[in-house]
C-alpha cells in the first residue's frame, strides 16, 4: 500500500469527494424519474382523453364517422405531435401511421380491450418515441391516439447534460472540500503532534493547546493534556522522593554505620559489644527496613488505576477492627479511644486491605502526637445526599499549622517539632495514595486543638 493510501487525510479526502459524488447522483437521479414520470403521467392523460373522445364518436358514428375524423386530424392538425391511427382486424393500416400494427411491447390493461404501447415511430413517419393509446373496436379493428414525446425526450435530455456537467462540478467541489477538511484536520492534529514530539523530547511541562470549542480535537487536547499532568506529577514526585531518599535515610545510615564501626573496634579491643548497642544497630535496621517496604507499597498503589470495579467493602467493619487494635496501645498511653461509627452499614467500592492500612496510619499519627489523658474520636457516617462515606479522626494534640497540611502529604515530610518522633514520613502519603486510588479525597482541619484528618470515599 503506497503512502498516499495509507494516509489518513488521503482517505479521508476520497470519502469526502465520494461523498459528494454519491449524493448529487442520487438526487439527480431521483429528480430525473421524478420529471420523466410526470412527463409521461401528463402525456397519458392528455392521450386518454383524446382517444376516448375518439372512442365515443365510433360508438355514435360509426367507423366512416371516424375514419373522417382521423383524416381530418392527420390532414389539419392542432398538435404537430399527435398520432392518430385506425388498423383493420388484421393489424394493417386503415388510416394513419404506422403502416403496421406495433407489436405488444406493453401488456399493461387500461381497462376491457384497451392498453397501452410505447413504441418507436419508423422514421419515414417522422420518427420520434410515440406514448399510445390502444382500444379494440366492436367490429374487431383497432383504434390509436398517441403522442410523439420529442419535447419530453429533448427536455429529458437537456436535463441528462446538465446533470452530466453538474456532476462533474460536483466532483470538483467534493475534491476541493474533501481536500480542505482533510487540510483542517492536519492542521489540528499538527499542534498535538508537535507538542507531542516536544514533550517526548524532554519539555515536560509543554502543552497542547485548546481553542475551547469543546469538540473531539480540543477534548482530545484536554486528555493530553491531563495526561502529561499527571506524568509531570508522578515524575514530580519520583524526583522528591529520591530527594528525601537521599536526605532522610542519609542520617540513619550514617548512625548505623558509625555504631557498626563502634562494635567493631570493641570486638578488636578486645571490649565485648553490648546489647544495647546490638539493640540500637537492629532498630536502626528496622527502619530502614520499614521506611522501604512503605516506600515499595506506596509506589504499588500510584501505579495502579482508580478502582472501579473492585467488589464492595463495608468501611464501618474495618474501621472497627482498626480501632479494635489500637485500644491497648492508647490504654498504654493514657489515650481514651472513642468510637462514633454510625451502626448501618456503610459500603464503598475498593480493596479492604489498602483501606484497613488507611485507617491504621490515621490512627497511628493521631496516638502518636496525644498527650496523656486526651483522647481520639473515629466517626464514620454516611452523606445521603453526596452519595459519599465520610471517614473522620480526631485527636487533641499538636495539630499542623494550615501552612504544613498540604506540604506533610508529601514523601519523607516532617515538621521540625515532630523529628524526635518515630516514623518515616510516609504514613499521609500513603494515605493520600489510598484515598485517591479509591477516587476519594482527604481534608485536614483544626480540632482546637488537634488535628481532624476528614477522608471522603464514593458510597457504593
Amino acid at each position: 500500500m503506497t503512502p498516499l493510501v495509507r494516509s489518513t487525510s488521503a482517505r479521508l479526502a476520497v470519502s469526502v469527494a465520494l461523498a459528494f459524488l454519491v449524493g448529487f447522483a442520487l438526487l439527480g437521479g431521483g429528480v430525473y424519474l421524478a420529471v420523466s414520470a410526470l412527463i409521461a403521467g401528463d402525456a397519458r392523460q392528455v392521450v386518454s382523453a383524446d382517444g376516448a373522445g375518439l372512442a365515443e364518436l365510433y360508438h355514435h358514428g360509426g367507423a366512416d364517422a371516424l375514419a373522417a375524423e382521423l383524416r381530418a386530424r392527420i390532414a389539419h392538425p392542432n398538435d404537430a405531435d399527435a398520432v392518430y391511427a385506425l388498423f383493420d382486424p388484421g393489424g394493417a393500416t386503415i388510416v394513419g401511421a404506422p403502416a403496421r400494427l406495433p407489436p405488444r411491447h406493453d401488456k399493461s390493461r387500461a381497462g376491457a380491450g384497451e392498453r397501452w404501447l410505447e413504441f418507436q415511430m419508423p422514421s419515414a413517419d417522422g420518427g420520434g418515441r410515440v406514448v399510445a393509446w390502444m382500444q379494440q373496436l366492436p367490429d374487431g379493428s383497432v383504434l390509436m391516439a398517441g403522442l410523439k414525446m420529442r419535447s419530453a425526450d429533448r427536455f429529458l435530455a437537456v436535463m441528462q447534460r446538465t446533470a452530466l456537467a453538474a456532476l462533474l462540478v460536483a466532483a470538483l467541489l467534493g475534491s476541493l472540500v474533501g481536500f480542505s477538511t482533510a487540510r483542517w484536520v492536519s492542521r489540528r492534529l499538527s499542534g498535538l503532534d508537535h507538542a507531542a514530539g516536544r514533550v517526548a523530547a524532554g519539555e515536560l511541562g509543554l502543552r497542547a493547546s485548546t481553542d475551547g470549542s469543546d469538540d473531539a480535537f480540543d477534548r482530545v487536547s484536554l486528555r493530553f493534556n491531563t495526561m502529561l499532568d499527571r506524568i509531570e506529577d508522578l515524575l514530580e514526585g519520583v524526583r522528591h522522593a529520591t530527594d528525601h531518599i537521599a536526605h532522610d535515610l542519609r542520617t540513619p545510615l550514617t548512625r548505623l554505620r558509625n555504631r557498626l564501626e563502634l562494635l567493631r573496634d570493641r570486638d578488636h579491643g578486645g571490649g565485648e559489644a553490648s546489647a544495647s548497642d546490638l539493640d540500637a544497630a537492629i532498630a536502626e535496621t528496622d527502619q530502614l527496613l520499614q521506611s522501604f517496604s512503605a516506600l515499595l507499597r506506596l509506589a504499588r498503589i500510584e501505579a495502579q488505576a482508580p478502582c472501579n470495579d473492585q467488589p464492595s467493602v463495608d468501611l464501618g467493619a474495618v474501621a472497627r477492627d482498626a480501632l479494635e487494635l489500637y485500644v491497648p496501645i492508647g490504654a498504654e498511653r493514657d489515650i481514651a479511644m472513642r468510637d462514633a461509627i454510625a451502626a448501618t452499614p456503610m459500603r464503598v467500592r475498593g480493596d479492604a486491605d489498602q483501606l484497613f492500612q488507611l485507617v491504621i496510619n490515621l490512627l497511628d499519627n493521631a496516638v502518636k502526637f496525644s498527650g496523656a489523658g486526651s483522647e481520639v474520636v473515629l466517626a464514620l457516617s454516611a452523606d445521603a445526599g453526596a452519595d459519599e462515606i465520610r471517614l473522620e479522626i480526631a485527636d487533641r494534640g499538636p495539630g499542623i499549622a494550615p501552612a504544613d497540611r498540604i506540604r506533610v502529604q508529601d514523601r519523607f515530610v516532617r515538621l521540625e517539632a515532630h523529628r524526635g518522633t518515630p516514623g518515616t514520613g510516609l504514613g499521609l502519603s500513603l494515605v493520600r495514595a489510598i484515598v485517591l486510588h479509591h477516587r476519594g479525597s482527604i481534608e485536614l482541619a483544626d480540632n482546637a486543638p488537634g488535628l481532624r484528618v476528614g477522608v471522603r470515599l464514593p458510597g457504593a
